[in-house]
């Protein structure tokens, strides 16, 4: 899309100076601006209005009470537009160990239950986040059956696959009826282009898409594509251990992000899909 003046003026900021297009993934434009006093970090959804960052908004603010976070400074819409304005980021480089640390201090964040108070359904992907007092139920039900309703709709499911799916809920479903979950804060994104280490060299933890789970699914993301080292793990078990058998059960936690891969990006990630179920 094209900001001019008119749409930045609409902003609840001093005059903007200057608007430059920066990376930012793939869901959102982003921009950096300039004030005479201030730089920042704005992403727009065209068209969705305020209400697609609410979810984001509030990730921000439940992450931000316990770790380091982008500092919201305002959000609203601008003709249809939603937008989210942060603080901008001078980026360093900075420790894993610390940041393994500060990612065991959010796991530490406790609830009787699994979800969260609100669906995030504003993005490709559904999130269905309704409250469980059983794990079992909430992960099959409400995280890997609709990513796999989405593939049969896309075409990118057949028979094998679906034999091998469910017997790998079966297994998930008879391992945690001896094997308690208590309910974590989760990032709920937690890939290498979700963190970044500030100027000053501290951690920070940014684009959450958070709810209350097994802080194993975080774990997994972590695996699948690179950019956490060995410190960072060592930095998490100094403050929050994992559970003996992570390997065992870490395939049912990547199968997750790897379908939402499946649905977004094709066939590219059928394989990964594959070898998971597979094992099964």
């Amino acid at each position: 899309m094209t900001i001019n003046q008119d749409w930045l003026a609409q902003l609840p900021l001093d005059h903007v100076e200057k608007i430059k297009s920066v990376s930012g993934g793939d869901i959102n434009d982003s921009y950096l601006l300039e004030t005479k006093t201030n730089r920042y970090f704005m992403k727009v959804q065209p068209g969705r209005g305020e209400k697609f960052f609410a979810h984001e908004i509030e990730g921000l603010n439940l992450l931000g009470a316990i770790a380091n976070t982008p500092k919201i400074i305002t959000s609203g819409e601008v003709n249809q537009d939603g937008y989210l304005i942060l603080n901008w980021i001078d980026t360093g480089h900075g420790s894993q160990f610390e940041l393994g640390k500060m990612v065991a201090v959010v796991h530490q964040q406790h609830v009787p239950r699994f979800g969260l108070d609100h669906n995030f359904t504003a993005g490709k992907l559904p999130k269905i986040n309704t409250w469980q007092s059983d794990w079992v139920t909430f992960y099959i039900n409400q995280r890997l059956k609709p990513l796999v309703n989405l593939a049969i709709k896309n075409g990118r499911w057949n028979d094998w696959r679906q034999t091998h799916f469910q017997s790998l809920c079966d297994q998930f479903a008879t391992y945690y009826t001896t094997h308690q979950v208590i309910p974590s804060l989760l990032h709920g994104d937690l890939w290498a282009g979700n963190y970044m280490f500030e100027k000053t060299g501290e951690p920070m933890l940014i684009d959450p898409d958070v709810f209350y789970g097994d802080r194993e699914l975080d774990i997994a993301m972590t695996t699948i594509f690179g950019g956490f080292d060995h410190d960072f793990y060592e930095g998490y078990n100094s403050v929050y251990p994992l559970l003996r058998g992570l390997n065992q059960r870490i395939g049912w936690y990547q199968l997750n992000y790897l379908l939402a891969h499946l649905n977004l990006f094709g066939e590219s990630y059928g394989s990964m899909v594959d070898q998971i179920l597979g094992k099964y």
